[in-house]
């Protein structure tokens, strides 16, 4: 092994560790925060579900919300064990917010070294460090590995399997395989859509039949080979190796082996949620009906939101060269076949990535081709040291700026109010309250309030906004009757109240005004039968 290569390796070394050390501190800024940013709804219901764990007993196998009013609540969600995990160190800790937040921190940050390793057997030391650095940065990475959502654990755990399962077919041991398996399982369970990272996996399966031609396992390379140091990947020997038909993977019991440790535990768990969300009120699956085609202008703001506010215009643009100026090679082929999954994903579950998080996927593939673009760069240009080096300074500092410029909106107190109207009900209510919410379908309110209830318009699920007065005196009336003693409204439905006149005549005689402020309005109901 020559010197430079050392070099280029402990330079690498210390590159990595210091994105990971710096990519960890920078999201223990504010890990403390409230539930309060665009996506405070979804992380509500995880909040509550552990809560309820924690309160209800550890019953794994049926999370409950707390929108389902008087009923237990137990949905259809996927493997619940970061809220049960959530829960238990809320027995020593308290329930506070970092407690869920600081998981997909944790996910993320073990994820890095991997999501590195996987980069440089594919591409070298140039594109890993530019990739990670990219992809530790992105906005959209720093935002939803911060919140208490199951995508970045899941999206982690996926890297991590893809990464041992590249070790097994470069070495043929089985513990890679083995640990692979476990990791996609896992990722599986935590996230069902991380099922596109079916196609980088057979991608490369498909790949592992370039065997040898004595139709064995493929060559290991010789003792103390390393990967490789530039942009240009290693190719394959050609004189050695044959292809064989593309069916003989499936003679392969190791990897039937691995299709069974990595879907059968899905197919049970989502098989016995979906059970759950059939059986139970409010008959509630998480992420059912999201597989809609939609219009080409829905798709169009997919992109600019991806573009503009996901990546950076920056990222984004590298990423673009990087595609172009791909080099050809082993393994290569892998980012575009996830790249294709992924796009295939936004198209048919159009509805479902209304929701930013389901584009996560895009993230790590744009900074593996941010950081190929990075090393073409690095290997054709011809500067002095000193210019090439205040170059990259240049190039980190824009896109941290550009990042933190998009992360912004991303964490504006959009459910502040509903936190507020929360933790108001909370104060001035009972604990056995049962709170009807026009809420436009934000649970932050029970959350923070403590209580459980209904959505309003909806006896469950929420059910939009009322068509009439006629609708809503029904609808109230229903709820009424099965226990509700609390209405409220935040400022997005409060002009109900004026523009429903009906509904706000039958409301002065079947209930009193408790507190109303520019934020929120809560009344009191008289007892059904009065």
């Amino acid at each position: 092994m020559s010197s430079s290569s050392i070099s280029t390796s402990h330079t690498a070394r210390y590159v990595v560790i210091a994105i990971v050390v710096a990519a960890f501190v920078v999201r223990l800024i504010g890990i403390d925060q409230p539930f309060i940013d665009p996506w405070s709804w979804r992380q509500s219901d995880v909040a509550a579900i552990a809560r309820n764990f924690l309160e209800n007993g550890f019953h794994f196998a049926r999370p409950q919300v707390d929108w389902a009013g008087d009923q237990p609540g137990y949905v259809g969600t996927e493997f619940p064990i970061l809220p049960f995990f959530a829960a238990v160190v809320y027995k020593s800790a308290g329930v506070e917010e970092w407690v869920g937040r600081i998981q997909g921190v944790l996910f993320f940050i073990a994820a890095l070294p991997f999501f590195f390793g996987l980069v440089r057997r594919i591409f070298g030391d140039v594109t890993a460090g530019w990739a990670t650095f990219f992809y530790a940065f992105a906005p959209l990475s720093l935002v939803a590995s911060r919140a208490f959502m199951p995508d970045i654990p899941s999206l982690s755990l996926a890297i991590i399997g893809i990464y041992f399962f590249l070790r097994w077919m470069e070495e043929d041991r089985f513990k890679w395989l083995i640990s692979s398996a476990l990791m996609i399982s896992v990722a599986l369970l935590i996230k069902l859509p991380t099922a596109i990272i079916g196609a980088p996996l057979l991608y490369l399966a498909l790949t592992r039949r370039r065997v040898s031609g004595q139709g064995g396992a493929l060559s290991k390379p010789p003792s103390g080979k390393r990967e490789p140091e530039s942009i240009e990947p290693v190719e394959e020997d050609g004189g050695l190796e044959a292809t064989a038909p593309w069916w003989g993977m499936l003679t392969r019991w190791e990897l039937w082996f691995f299709a069974a440790v990595a879907l059968v535990p899905s197919a049970l768990w989502y098989w016995h949620a979906h059970r759950i969300a059939a059986q139970f009120y409010p008959y509630h699956f998480f992420g059912a009906g999201g597989f809609r085609i939609m219009s080409l202008a829905w798709y169009w703001e997919i992109v600019r939101q991806t573009v503009f506010s996901s990546l950076t215009l920056a990222l984004f643009a590298l990423a673009v060269l990087g595609a172009l100026a791909i080099p050809r090679g082993k393994y290569t082929g892998l980012f575009h076949w996830w790249l294709l999954a992924t796009l295939l994903f936004i198209f048919f579950v159009g509805y479902g990535n209304r929701h930013q998080w389901y584009q996560l996927p895009l993230v790590p593939i744009a900074a593996v081709y941010a950081g190929c673009a990075c090393a073409w760069v690095a290997a054709r240009v011809r500067i002095p040291r000193a210019l090439f080096a205040l170059g990259a300074v240049l190039l980190v500092l824009s896109f941290a700026i550009s990042s933190s410029f998009c992360v912004q909106p991303l964490y504006r107190p959009a459910a502040a109010s509903l936190r507020n109207l929360g933790l108001e009900l909370n104060e001035a209510t009972t604990g056995n309250a049962l709170i009807i919410a026009a809420t436009d379908g934000d649970p932050t309110i029970f959350y923070y309030a403590h209580r459980r209830g209904w959505h309003f318009l909806g006896d469950g699920v929420y059910d939009g906004n009322p068509r009439d007065s006629a609708q809503i005196v029904a609808n109230l009336e229903k709820l009424r009757a099965r226990g509700a003693t609390h209405l409220v409204f935040y400022a997005g439905t409060q002009w109900w109240l004026d523009y429903y006149k009906e509904f706000a005549d039958h409301l002065a005689t079947t209930a009193t005004l408790v507190e109303q402020t520019p934020e929120f309005t809560i009344y009191k109901l008289e007892p059904a039968g009065r």
